[in-house]
């Protein structure tokens, strides 16, 4: 659905107003990417955006990132209307938080990916399912979910801080301040620094 010069150009200045860490040639960029992935996407959204083949497909290309769980998060996180669709909207939106920003957004946004139920925190389930994908498990080991469990363990140890044995915003938030380190801490979410 081509849009006229005029409605572009609206665009381009409300998104660079929304998504306020990226000028308005880099939004231009983004604007012109999604044309181009919303072309190569299937046309069940009627031109409006793009599935979540097409969305992990271009985070690993862009990225490297590879984990099916991981991606499948970060496409829920990206897609606010719970759609299956990723619209013009929620992909500059959703890249200027992921590529530009503040702290505090991106402890949103991980927290946000490890909270697998949406249900405002991080249980043992939950890390232990994000770990499992995440970590290169040798052949070697007998019981590797053990290891996996001891890590889990470990998390809660350093980041729990009420002790309720389960990690709300707050305890996520005062981790990561601590120690920048564990803001991925459940698996890498966000694109790394190349």
């Amino acid at each position: 659905a081509a849009m006229s010069r005029k409605g572009v150009k609206l665009l381009v200045d409300s998104l660079t107003r929304s998504a306020k860490h990226f000028n308005k040639s880099e939004v231009e960029c983004l604007v012109n990417l999604f044309d181009t992935l919303v072309a190569r996407a299937s046309s069940q959204f009627a031109g409006a955006g793009f599935d979540r083949t097409v969305f992990r497909d271009t985070l690993h290309s862009a990225f490297g990132m590879t984990d099916d769980v991981v991606l499948d998060r970060v496409f829920s996180t990206f897609d606010r209307g719970n759609n299956g669709c990723i619209t013009v909207v929620e992909w500059v939106e959703g890249l200027a938080v992921l590529l530009r920003g503040t702290l505090e957004e991106k402890m949103k946004y991980c927290f946000a990916v490890y909270d697998l139920n949406g249900d405002g925190y991080i249980s043992r389930e939950e890390m232990f399912q994000m770990l499992k994908n995440s970590l290169l498990i040798q052949p070697a080991d007998e019981e590797p979910d053990e290891g996996i469990k001891d890590l889990v363990e470990i998390a809660l140890k350093k980041m729990d801080y009420d002790h309720d044995g389960k990690l709300s915003f707050e305890d996520f938030e005062k981790a990561v301040r601590d120690e920048k380190l564990l803001l991925e801490a459940f698996g890498p979410c966000l694109p790394d620094i190349k």
